[in-house]
């Protein structure tokens, strides 16, 4: 079986598939790997194809060829934008500020 696990980024390319040559290439994060028998050398995968960004784009179930699947390097994850500071405070939500003239 392999070592992979949930989580890992593996690169899934023609050396895995011929139907994932050039541009078809995918990034792939491991949900499962399939424990049932296939032909030899071959597997199920599923996981989720990454965008350039590295956000999940798509759910997918590939089979492939286990000697041609590589293991990536972890992808940073993709953390919330907050918002940039003003310096100001803001009053709290629900209270009205002193009416202007």
């Amino acid at each position: 079986m392999t070592e992979w696990k949930p989580g890992d980024l593996l690169l899934i390319d023609e050396a895995c598939s011929v139907q994932f040559a050039g541009e078809r290439a995918l990034r792939l994060r491991l949900v499962s790997v399939d424990p049932r028998p296939t032909y030899h050398g071959w597997v199920w995968l599923t996981g989720y194809v990454l965008d350039g960004k590295g956000l999940a784009v798509d759910k997918r179930e590939v089979f492939v060829r286990q000697a041609g699947v590589r293991l990536l390097p972890a992808a940073p994850t993709p953390t919330p934008r907050s918002a940039p500071a003003t310096g100001r405070s803001r009053q709290p939500t629900g209270q009205v500020g002193p009416a202007r003239r």
